[in-house]
């Protein structure tokens, strides 16, 4: 029995107490002695969310619990006897046996995952039984305790409203926790990599080079400038190039000119390119785009590479378009009225003012996206992998390859690595670079934003 099922069976349970105390709170209300505090269906949720909620959490931790149960269950049996000391032949074989007792695999290449298989069941299988005795003896006393609270003087609607906030404020720690966890796990490996290599040669060295052995006076081959220049070269220099004056122009295009027909078309069909994978525009970059940029360099009598960062950064604008229009257009509309009225009034065209109005009194909204569209594109690196290549040049062609810290973090991470190596390492220290200057550009994106709703509202 799974855990699903398990969960199932508790809300079924919860549905039950729901249905009983919303009863017994309808009698109370039809007495007619007492009027009561609350209405019965706050009653019924009252004892519903007790006899759910302390069931689930307890399957929530039995979730990683039973795992553990289960592997010493079966470790502990006499058929475990015959497994191999070799740790990593060990867990093939107890994955194994453990994919034969659940039914994902149907055939075992191993004997003793065969003998182990029926002992991996029985663990499952008692365990499984056991978390249901479990989880339903925590609904039932959990109900039960809350139904014998219930009284017409039983303030039921506060209640489940504290219990609803603190489950609201419990959904909102998750997303906290989660960032400090990703921003501890960067910090740690980081701090461990900055033991290796020195943190003046890494963030201001020209040369990168992670294939290179560390030497103790010499350089580490871990100068990651060629790697940041081409982020903000790519992602912040030619992306923008393209998606300012594309974004910005569409914007005022669908706010001031387009018709409202017009608009209700043409919205969705520019923000539909913020749904489309990004290895979609790989794809275009490197089939399409690349070799038309190589082309046309060699035809202006550069040095062109079918991998460039104008290819790259190119596409990359095109997709992150909407991010910039979007902004715009709820900034250029969110400009009163009344200022445009005024501008008219005096005698102004349509043009100038959007030019002299609406455009400077939307401006921080439009640096707000604009800074979030940033933040999106040296993130990327799907487009990067496929259309601008992997070598480390420290260059201003637009023609040449370059590459970014995103790529590279893939680069290091991908195959089989020793993870206390330098190498290994340097992908943590590139992403807490990363993670730094990704939130910063947020951050004042959001203050933008929000000085701009300030000045409006």
């Amino acid at each position: 029995m799974s855990l699903g099922v398990i969960a199932l069976l508790v809300l079924g349970f919860g549905f039950i107490a729901w249905l009983s105390a919303k009863a017994r709170a309808a009698a109370f209300a039809g007495g007619g002695r007492q009027r009561p505090h609350s209405l019965p269906a706050y009653h019924g949720w009252y004892v519903a969310l007790w006899a759910v909620v302390p069931a689930l959490i307890f399957l929530a931790f039995w979730a990683f619990l039973s795992d553990r149960l289960v592997a010493d269950a079966v470790l502990s049996s006499p058929q475990a006897a015959a497994l191999p000391a070799i740790d990593m032949q060990r867990a093939a074989i107890l994955a194994e046996a453990r994919g034969l007792a659940t039914g994902a695999v149907g055939a075992a290449n191993h004997a003793e995952a065969s003998a182990l298989a029926p002992v991996y069941a029985g663990a499952i299988s008692f365990y499984a039984w056991l978390g249901l005795a479990i989880a339903l003896l925590l609904a039932f006393a959990g109900g039960a305790w809350a139904y014998t609270r219930l009284s017409p003087n039983f303030r039921a609607r506060t209640r489940v409203e504290r219990i609803v906030m603190a489950l609201l404020l419990t959904a909102s720690l998750i997303a906290i926790l989660t960032t400090l966890g990703i921003f501890l796990s960067l910090l740690f490996e980081t701090i461990r990599f900055f033991s290796m290599v020195s943190p003046g040669e890494f963030l201001f060295g020209t040369h990168w080079s992670p294939q290179t052995a560390v030497q103790p006076g010499e350089p580490s081959g871990f100068g990651s400038i060629p790697l940041f220049w081409g982020t903000i070269f790519i992602g912040a220099i030619i992306a923008m190039i393209v998606a300012i004056p594309l974004g910005l122009m569409s914007a005022i295009y669908l706010t001031q000119y387009a018709r409202p027909g017009l608009r209700r078309w043409m919205k969705p069909m520019l923000e539909v390119l913020a749904g489309v994978p990004t290895v979609v525009y790989g794809y275009f970059a490197a089939l399409t785009v690349a070799p038309a940029i190589r082309d046309l360099g060699i035809s202006l009598g550069f040095a062109a590479s079918t991998e460039s960062a104008l290819a790259a950064g190119l596409v990359m604008g095109v997709m992150i378009i909407p991010f910039v229009s979007s902004m715009a257009d709820d900034s250029i509309a969110a400009v009163p009225q009344a200022m445009r009225d005024g501008s008219l009034a005096m005698g102004a065209t349509r043009s100038e003012t959007i030019r002299k109005v609406l455009v400077p009194a939307a401006l921080p909204g439009v640096v707000g996206g604009v800074l979030l569209a940033v933040s999106r594109a040296i993130g990327e690196t799907m487009i990067v992998v496929m259309a601008a290549g992997l070598a480390a040049n420290l260059t201003a062609n637009p023609f040449a390859s370059v590459t970014t810290v995103t790529t590279q973090i893939v680069q290091l991470l991908t195959g089989d690595q020793e993870f206390d190596s330098p190498k290994t390492l340097a992908a943590f220290a590139l992403g807490m670079v990363l993670f730094l200057v990704t939130l910063a550009l947020n951050i004042v994106a959001l203050r933008v934003v929000k000085k701009y709703r300030e000045a409006y509202e």
